[in-house]
């Protein structure tokens, strides 16, 4: 079908919640490019919003699909799933998380870390501890627990009054974070990177006090890694980075290779969900847990998380080499890096597009790269001499 068709029909019977979206339509994807309905090739350095971590068409996935496919996509959560098994003990053997619980996306994953965080408490005979605490410019969902925790009016206003009570305090301001604690606090909720507001890492300092604050008053401690889990940041999970372990944290996104998936992923002693307090229709279905199986074997086997941190490193390398005036600040971990300008960013975009570059923007300023773990020197090179002239 011809791209004016296709949005035509989008306009006339798709709910509008993205707006006028970038004029192009893939049709298929092989490593790191996309193909367009016309053939064009566009070398995808956003990765679907940092799912592709393995690019498109990876052969391991495709194989590993279409064996499932031929004997069971879905049995319902009623039965035992030897898939969701094996997987629910590979994410336990690589992380600090004893248990784990499957949804269908990173919104799931999040609301059923809060819930297991409340449950936990009124579980212990303290149910008055029903409160969670965020950061301001936080991301961590669209569902309306999710979009209370974010910590952006602009995602609140509409569907007020939101579900609570959430406590939003600024990144990084310790102070801040000591004065929000009450007895009411059941929990802390963190991205180690804040990725939707332009790639803000959190500091060490900070993490430190935020876990020393969990144990000192027996409060939860949950990291979101929906996008900084998975090796996004040259570590398999962003909590590494700091050595600091959170009690729950959540997983999505690259999980899946393309599959939607999502997991909560918890420690032994606040696993506090019994039969009938949770559930899922569709979580951890035989088909997205083998697609999250091949997903790690292709990790481990090509050394991915390695790569992001040295790809990473060297992509940072060539762009703050380009000097140009027009980059004021690089930020980011491994292959998950915002970089700030002080010229319009959509008009880079569009430029970076038109050239057969995919990348993000976030406000005004922010160009957001999160391109495939699988990304070569050879790749970077390409992309930050296109870049360049852009800038230019």
């Amino acid at each position: 079908m011809e791209l004016n068709n296709i949005i035509s029909l989008d306009k006339k019977h798709y709910m509008n919640t993205f707006g006028d979206r970038t004029p192009v339509c893939f049709e298929r994807g092989e490593g790191l490019y996309l193909y367009a309905t016309d053939g064009k090739r566009y070398a995808d350095f956003m990765g679907g919003i940092a799912v592709n971590a393995l690019g498109h068409s990876n052969p391991v996935i495709r194989k590993a699909l279409h064996d499932q496919i031929d004997k069971v996509l879905h049995t319902s959560n009623l039965y035992y799933i030897e898939n969701q098994a094996l997987l629910a003990e590979k994410l336990t053997k690589i992380s600090c998380a004893d248990r784990v619980f499957f949804a269908n996306s990173g919104a799931e994953a999040n609301e059923g870390a809060l819930k297991l965080a409340r449950i936990y408490f009124y579980k212990k005979g303290e149910g008055h501890k029903n409160e969670v605490i965020t950061l301001k410019n936080s991301f961590h969902g669209r569902t309306l627990a999710t979009v209370a925790a974010t910590g952006q009016e602009k995602y609140q206003k509409p569907y007020a009054p939101l579900p609570g009570p959430f406590v939003h305090v600024e990144p990084n301001d310790i102070d801040a974070l000591y004065g929000a604690v009450t007895e009411n606090i059941c929990a802390i909720m963190l991205e180690v990177i804040q990725g939707e507001s332009g790639v803000h890492p959190l500091t060490y300092a900070y993490l430190s006090v935020a876990r020393k604050i969990c144990d000192e008053k027996g409060i939860l401690l949950i990291f979101d890694e929906v996008q900084t889990g998975m090796g996004r940041t040259g570590e398999m999970f962003g909590y590494e980075h700091y050595c600091i372990e959170p009690d729950i944290f959540t997983l999505a996104k690259a999980l899946g290779g393309g599959v939607p998936i999502g997991a909560v992923c918890a420690k032994d002693f606040c696993c506090a969900f019994n039969p009938g307090d949770h559930g899922t229709t569709f979580g951890g279905n035989p088909l997205a847990c083998r697609a999250a199986l091949a997903v790690l074997e292709v990790f481990e086997r090509d050394e991915l998380v390695e790569n992001s941190r040295k790809m990473g490193e060297y992509l940072v390398s060539k762009i703050d080499g380009l000097k140009s005036n027009k980059i004021t600040q690089i930020r980011g971990r491994g292959l998950m890096i915002g970089i700030e300008l002080n010229t319009p960013v959509k008009e880079i975009n569009k430029k970076l597009f038109d050239k057969g570059y995919l990348c993000g923007s976030v406000g005004n300023t922010t160009l957001r790269i999160l391109p495939p773990l699988t990304i070569t020197k050879a790749d970077i090179d390409g992309f930050v001499s296109v870049l360049k002239e852009v800038l230019s």
